[in-house]
Parts: structure tokens; sequence; C-alpha cells
């Protein structure tokens, strides 16, 4: 009797990630879609960019699109800001259909859960949340967005940014994305809250919403609250010193107007990709520094990329740990076991790998960009956040492969796709110990 192979939710979770793009990419390539024939790769990258979340775009985005491709481009967004498997899971509750285990497998995989227990309630929670904080945000920004745009094209850009933000997409209804409202506070501020809500995770959000009390949340909670805080401060800091004088940037504005539009650039590198400087004009110091914010990113089961915070303070916490001559990775009084130790290093290290092998590949397919352009673009692409240096329109045809598979990875993961390409079965085989020199 010929063997039954097991399910791998891994493999499962990428596929229909991948088919969810070749239906948005069909979609796009749609004759009233678009305003004028675009060719399938540009569909694709378009396709790609909105459903990783990232927002980067080889074309004018509302220029070139029909109201129908733009509500095709929202909801890739929406569709994946929460999760593929997410939809999935409410139509099958709203239709009265029962999961199988295979399914239940691919959500647990898809929400990054340990067990399969509570899943289903997570997943409508997590429902339930964006379209709260999406509509929350979007009568808010229609309320100022009306009088200035008129009250037709003020509820519709209203509607599109709250889906975008929420989502950490980063895309917008006008070419320069927001430059245009630097200076507005309302909507500096609505916007980085909702790009920020959606960057800390459903896991944070659901358990703040159940206790409420500081002492009660657990672990995962105070550590993401503690660190978004921690790192967007560090962040304003850091680049309104960078900035404040640049004469291309900062340099212009007001001083009320610097603060607001420094601490804008500070916050939006880690997923949402919002700009409301021109990103090319900034200092190189600037730009590296934001890449290293790109490469960090949001929550976990947030709506925002990267390695996540969670990931980047285990590590340090091992690296203090083992500076400290601890035996152990201690966390706000909590071990860290091993594993997630494990999970976080060899997450990080199959990050750096995949940008690596990207940026190589860019420098030799893109001579006409400098590294730091290049490096920049991969890495945001990568966090799936979207800011560029303004070359993405100019990328070959293999620049934007390279580009667009990397949105991809970025947004499962290279560990999720590892593990689909693998044998997930522990090994029962124990070698001797053996000893090398580290360092």
């Amino acid at each position: 009797m010929k063997k039954k192979m097991p399910f791998n939710p891994s493999l499962g979770l990428a596929l229909l990630f991948v088919a969810t793009i070749v239906l948005g990419t069909i979609l796009l390539k749609l004759p009233f879609s678009t305003h004028r024939s675009i060719s399938w790769l540009t569909a694709f990258f378009t396709a790609t960019s909105s459903i990783t979340s990232s927002g980067l775009a080889v074309i004018d985005l509302p220029k070139t699109f029909t109201p129908f491709g733009l509500t095709i481009i929202a909801c890739l967004i929406q569709i994946g800001g929460i999760g593929v498997m997410t939809f999935a899971v409410v139509i099958y509750i709203l239709i009265g259909k029962k999961l199988s285990i295979e399914q239940l497998m691919l959500i647990q995989e898809a929400l990054n859960q340990n067990s399969l227990r509570g899943l289903l309630k997570l997943a409508r929670r997590l429902f339930f949340f964006s379209i709260f904080f999406e509509g929350f945000f979007c009568i808010l920004l229609c309320f100022r967005l009306i009088p200035r745009l008129g009250f037709g094209k003020g509820i519709i850009n209203g509607v599109f940014l709250s889906i975008s933000a929420f989502n950490n997409a980063g895309i917008t209804l006008t070419s320069d994305n927001l430059m245009a409202y630097a200076g507005d506070p309302v909507i500096n501020i609505l916007i980085s809250a909702s790009f920020i809500i959606g960057g800390i995770g459903f896991v944070v959000i659901s358990d703040i919403w159940d206790k409420k009390r500081w002492h009660e949340f657990i672990l995962h909670t105070k550590l993401i609250i503690i660190s978004t805080a921690v790192i967007n401060i560090i962040a304003f800091v850091i680049i309104l010193s960078l900035e404040y004088s640049n004469p291309k940037t900062l340099g212009p504005l007001t001083h009320g107007e610097k603060f607001l539009a420094g601490y804008f650039q500070a916050v939006t590198p880690r997923s949402a990709g919002f700009n409301t400087l021109n990103t090319g004009d900034l200092q190189p110091a600037t730009l590296f520094f934001m890449m290293i914010l790109m490469f960090i990113g949001a929550g976990s089961i947030s709506t925002g990329g990267g390695i996540k915070l969670s990931t980047f303070a285990s590590l340090l916490v091992m690296m203090v740990g083992y500076i400290r001559k601890k035996n152990e990775a201690v966390l706000l009084e909590r071990t860290i076991h091993d594993n997630q130790i494990f999970k976080a290093m060899t997450l990080s290290l199959l990050s750096i790998v995949t940008i690596f092998i990207a940026v190589f590949a860019l420098l030799i397919s893109e001579r006409q960009f400098s590294f730091l352009q290049i490096a920049f673009e991969t890495v945001s692409a990568f966090g799936t956040v979207g800011l560029s240096t303004g070359i993405t329109p100019q990328l070959s045809s293999f620049g934007q492969c390279v580009i667009a598979l990397i949105m991809i990875l970025g947004k499962l993961g290279p560990l999720t796709i590892v593990l689909s390409l693998t044998n997930r079965e522990k090994s029962k085989i124990r070698y001797p110990d053996g000893k090398i020199f580290i360092g």
C-alpha cells in the first residue's frame, strides 16, 4: 500500500498565497482595470506589491488604474494584510462549513501559532479588529479630507487610505504619496496611529482587549508595547537630528513642521511605507538607518513585515545574556525557551542571506544605480515597507522580478519557504557532542 505523504502546512500556505497573486494579476490585466494597457509583468508586480502590503510601484497607480482596478488593489491589500486564510475562515464560518484538520493546520501556520487551540477565535477577532479600526479611522479621515477634496473624492480617499494605512501598505491615491500633507497634524497622526496599531499585531490587540491591565498582559504584549515605544523614540531623535538642516527635506519647514515630519518619517519605515518627505532626498546616513528599521519591522502576526520586533528583541536578549555569562535568555523576568532563540537566529540569518543574494543579483543587472539605492530598495521590499529612493519604475524586467520575489519572501518569511520544501519530522538520531572554536 502506498504511504500517504504528510500534509505540509508551510507549502500549502505558500501555494495559496501565490495563487492569490496570480488571480490578482489576471484581474489587474483586464481591459477595464486600467486606463491604458499594461504588461503582464507590471500587473504581476502591482498585484504582488499590493497583497504583500509593500507599496512599491513601477507605474503611477492612481493615473494608470480605473476605479475598478484601484478597488482590486484595495481588496488585495486587505487580503494580504490580515491573511488569505483569515478570509477563508470567515467565509467558512458564514456558510456554516466545518474546517478540516489540514485547513486548521494552514491557519495555524498563517497565524504563527504553536497549537490548534483557539485558532478560530483568533481568526474571527483578527477580522473583526481589522474592520473596526479601518472603519474608525476611515470616518475620522473623511471628516478631514472631505472639506479639502470634496465629498465624493474625500470619501474615496478616506476609505482607501484607511485600508492602506491599517494594513501597512503605504499606497495612496495621489502620485506624491502624503507629501502634500507634511504639515497637516491631523493626517499625520491619524495615518501613523492606524499603521502603528496594525503593526503591533493582532495577538497584542486581543490581549489588551481581554485584560486591559498591564500586569495581566502576556510577555509578548509587554515586549511589543515597550519595544515599539522605545524604537520609535530612538528613530525620531536620530532622523530629526540627521535631517534637521537638510535643505531638501526638513530644512525649509517651520520648527513645528520639522518635528511633525521627523516623527512621521521615523515611524513609517518599520513597515508602513508612507512618506511626507521625498525619500530620495534623505541623507545617506538616514537611508542606512531606515534600512535597519525596515529590516526589524513590526510585531508578529500583524499587518507589517520585517523579521519582527520580537525576533530582534530575542537576539538582543541572547547577546546580553551571553555577555553577562548567563545560561539562559531572560526577558522581563521570563525565560525565553531555547527553541525560540534558535528560531529567531535561523529566521534572521535566512533573511540576511536572502537580502544579500538579492542585492548581489541587482548590482549585476541594475548597474545604473548606486549600492545604497539598490540595498535600500531590496530591504524595503523584504520588509514589505514600500519606501523607495525613486528607482522602482526604472528597474529592468529582471530587477522587477527579483524585487517581486523578495516581497513574497518578506511577506511569507524565508523560514516558511524553507519549511515548505523540507521534511518537518524531527530526527531521532543523536550524534556525539563535538567542539568547534567560535570567534
